[in-house]
């Protein structure tokens, strides 16, 4: 089959899928903005569309999802016309609709199966938006009509897809009651042949040498924000470094905003937390917290490897890759008690779990599993062991979404 695949930061949550589907012998096409020339990766031709966001329009604030949507849709049409000129035509189109790639291609080419990976519907109550009281919007107004224009585009897109993909359950349940029936869960998978734990692992980071020998307390965004419960990890720092006065305390993450708002004041979320709580933190324990940035992936799983307990908060939002990277490599996890969390981690059985909200509590669970070895060791090979049976990628989630293509190929799939 002819397989066109489209994602603004392609390969993203296609970057198994894809290249298994070219494995396999189907003629895999992916556009992108990530790319500026056209190449080939692990058997994927990437063709790129050039994107940048439009400036100087006047609209509604509302629009502003929805108008930058439009315009990356509508750059993604000129495209696929000029494809579709030279005689490319897609038997399957697979999309992230984060972004209105796939706003028009039906126009283009009416033929194709239309799939889209649906990763999750902004609600205006019982999700992120208002979940954390302290960034709250004073006095917002049309908070709801707000969320429905946001949610348009991806809306339309779910609207006009053949079937579409949810990475996990709760995602998916945030998603339209009338639309969940095209919705097939199925998670991008965890490499467990690759992902997993090894006892002489060391990971040298800053010109610092951690190995399990070391007691070692991760955290882990691809920015620090409020989002990921950076705020709340941050004040109860102190207590932690002076209940464990021996842990090593490794921080990784940019300094950018993926999701939500940078600080009202300016800067980034490190600098502002950073000058909140150090003051109470002496000299010598703050030097045993280490901000190392973004780090390469080999680097990271190593990290995880040496983890003594690894920490992971979340708003209700998208769950990251992270979590369950860090349970497949037996790391004891103490996660935030939101329901993206739960879903994979069970109290006492795969993790503890804290009210997001409860820096002493979180506290509290990191000393309970640095002071007990044989928990830290039950919690993580039954973490390791969940993420084999429900997000292996070989043996469960490759297959499930093969099957899934297969489907949408036949016109089966939803």
């Amino acid at each position: 089959m002819k397989i066109l695949f489209l994602h603004q930061n392609f390969p993203g949550q296609f970057k198994h899928l894809a290249p298994a589907l070219a494995a396999q012998g189907h003629r895999v096409v992916a556009l992108t903005s990530r790319v500026d020339k056209q190449q080939k990766w692990q058997g994927v031709n990437l063709v790129p569309y050039k994107w940048s966001e439009p400036e100087g329009q006047k609209h509604h604030p509302w629009l502003t999802n929805l108008n930058g949507a439009v315009h990356r849709g509508a750059t993604v049409y000129k495209v696929a016309h000029q494809l579709n000129e030279k005689g490319y035509a897609p038997d399957i189109i697979i999309a992230h609709s984060g972004w209105g790639e796939a706003l028009f291609l039906q126009e283009v080419w009416p033929d194709a199966r239309l799939g889209v990976f649906s990763e999750f519907h902004y609600m205006a109550e019982g999700a992120d938006i208002g979940f954390d009281p302290e960034f709250l919007l004073k006095g917002a107004f049309g908070e709801g009509a707000r969320i429905k224009m946001r949610n348009l585009s991806m809306r339309l897109q779910l609207e006009n897809a053949d079937a579409a993909l949810c990475p996990t359950n709760w995602q998916a349940s945030t998603h339209p009651a009338d639309l969940r029936q095209k919705i097939t869960v199925v998670h991008d998978g965890i490499d467990t042949d690759h992902v997993k734990p090894n006892p002489d692992a060391q990971v040298t980071l800053n010109g610092t040498t951690f190995s399990r020998k070391d007691e070692v307390i991760t955290f882990v965004n691809r920015n620090l924000e409020p989002y990921r419960g950076f705020h709340i990890f941050m004040r109860g720092l102190g207590d932690l470094l002076r209940r464990r006065p021996n842990a090593q305390v490794i921080v990784v993450g940019g300094d950018g905003v993926s999701y939500g708002s940078a600080p009202r004041q300016g800067g980034t979320w490190k600098d502002k937390m950073i000058a909140e709580v150090r003051g109470d933190i002496p000299d010598a324990d703050w030097a045993r917290v280490h901000f190392v940035g973004k780090v390469p992936y080999g680097d990271f799983l190593s990290l995880l490897q040496v983890s003594t307990v690894h920490l992971y908060l979340t708003y209700p939002f998208v769950l990251s890759w992270s979590l369950m990277e860090a349970m497949a490599c037996e790391a004891a996890i103490v996660g935030s008690a939101t329901s993206p969390v739960e879903e994979v981690i069970t109290d006492n059985e795969t993790g503890v779990l804290f009210d997001f909200f409860d820096a002493k509590a979180m506290v509290d669970q990191v000393e309970r599993l640095c002071n007990d070895a044989p928990l830290r060791a039950r919690l993580g090979e039954q973490a390791r062991a969940r993420v084999i049976e429900r997000y292996d990628l070989k043996t469960v989630c490759l297959p499930r979404q093969f099957a899934w293509v297969a489907d949408l190929a036949r016109g089966a799939a939803g």
